[in-house]
């Protein structure tokens, strides 16, 4: 009996130390079970953050990327359908009475470049050399910058500005005259020409020769155009017409007279290409007009200066360094076809000659181009003296007589 009874305690013992065994080790695994769970939750809790950050960030780049070929779908380019460059482009040149100097340089340095040169002397008005007189003597074209020329002559002479007078282009930017002009500022001459109003931009326009015949019984000469009324204002307005010549046609010979009259201190002279040399020999300046500018044309030099010093016309100085030029360039494009114009004069101890380049076609035509190869023309001209000899003549018996008159 008391064995028995030692037994059952002996076994009871041992159950009630098995027991306490399992409860601790099931406490022990259940633990670890939680310390394992929140370990993993929270891993798993980085991963989930991690995976949308990803997709946050792929979204993201996606609608940027949309976004971007968006824009470029919208974004105009604009097609050409003239070429730039062009053969034989001196076919049908009457020669006979140009400078051989000069018009050997303007053919060498045009190239084949479509496009023409006309090249002044600016106190007779005597064109020494018309290169692809087809287009020198055609319709015109819009006229681009070079339009700014005028209407800098306009604001200066109705005294709303001088050279260092600063205009207002936004809440905390200004401009004056000699930098809008060097980096050709659209929005400058766009204010100066909602402050002159149409009436009288048109007519200093007419003062200088725009829209009328620049040469005196030139065969061929087409007349050009300006506009009776500014054109509508959702096309710019008279702000685009001063800033672009939009709306206006030009033609070489007409921006070359206006250049000349810069030149030479405000004579506006009729230009005259002699055909042959009995004209040359017995040349007659003819007068237009006087335009009262002298007193500011030092107000506008600076401008024209600076724009091949340092502005748009610098490209110039690429190929010409030895004597001053003053000019200004223009580019704009109107219908599928480019214009390039580059209007300037050499300002040298001897004298003064006016050239005025003008490109038409596609994209590799613009203004600085004009102006590249108005400094090889320059180049070629002093390197064959003809800045120290002058102009030449076939007489040393030539008759030069300045003549007021119409045609």
């Amino acid at each position: 009996m008391f064995r028995g009874n030692r037994l059952l305690r002996l076994l009871f013992a041992l159950c009630a130390a098995l027991l306490l065994t399992g409860m601790s080790w099931a406490a022990h695994i259940n633990t670890n079970t939680s310390s394992k769970s929140k370990s993993q939750k929270k891993v798993s809790e980085n991963a989930r953050t991690r995976r949308r950050i990803h997709r946050l960030a792929r979204s993201r780049g996606a609608k940027v990327r949309k976004a971007s070929v968006k824009t470029r779908r919208h974004r105009y380019y604009e097609r050409f359908h003239m070429s730039s460059f062009a053969e034989d482009i001196t076919d049908g040149d009457i020669t006979a009475g140009d400078d051989p100097i000069v018009r050997q340089a303007a053919i060498d340095a045009l190239g084949n470049m479509n496009g023409t040169v006309v090249a002044v002397e600016p106190t007779s008005g005597r064109i020494l050399a018309m290169v692809n007189q087809k287009l020198a003597l055609s319709s015109g074209a819009q006229p681009c910058s070079t339009i700014k020329l005028s209407v800098a002559l306009a604001a200066l002479s109705e005294g709303l500005i001088s050279k260092e007078t600063p205009v207002a282009l936004g809440r905390r930017y200004r401009m004056n005259l000699t930098t809008a002009l060097a980096h050709s500022n659209n929005a400058y001459f766009e204010a100066l020409g909602r402050q002159l109003g149409f009436e009288k931009v048109a007519y200093y326009a007419h003062e200088y020769g725009l829209g009328e015949l620049a040469g005196y019984n030139i065969a061929g000469e087409q007349l050009g155009a300006y506009p009776e009324q500014a054109i509508p204002e959702k096309l710019g307005g008279v702000g685009k017409m001063c800033s672009f010549g939009e709306g206006v046609s030009m033609t070489p010979l007409q921006l070359g007279a206006m250049v000349s009259a810069i030149a030479n201190g405000g004579t506006l002279y009729y230009l005259q290409h002699p055909s042959k040399p009995e004209d040359v020999a017995n040349f007659q300046p003819r007068v237009k007009r006087q335009l009262d500018i002298a007193p500011v044309i030092p107000e506008l030099s600076d401008g024209m200066s600076g724009a091949v010093r340092f502005g748009t016309a610098r490209s110039l100085r690429l190929n010409f360094n030895e004597e001053e030029i003053l000019g200004k360039t223009g580019t704009c494009s109107h219908e599928g076809t480019r214009y390039g114009w580059f209007a300037s004069y050499a300002n040298t101890s001897i004298g003064r000659v006016v050239l005025v380049v003008f490109l038409q076609g596609g994209r590799p035509t613009f203004g600085p181009k004009a102006a590249e190869i108005a400094g090889r023309i320059y180049r070629n001209m002093y390197d064959h003296i003809f800045f120290i000899a002058g102009p030449g003549l076939p007489s040393d018996t030539a008759t030069v007589k300045t003549v007021s008159t119409t045609p």
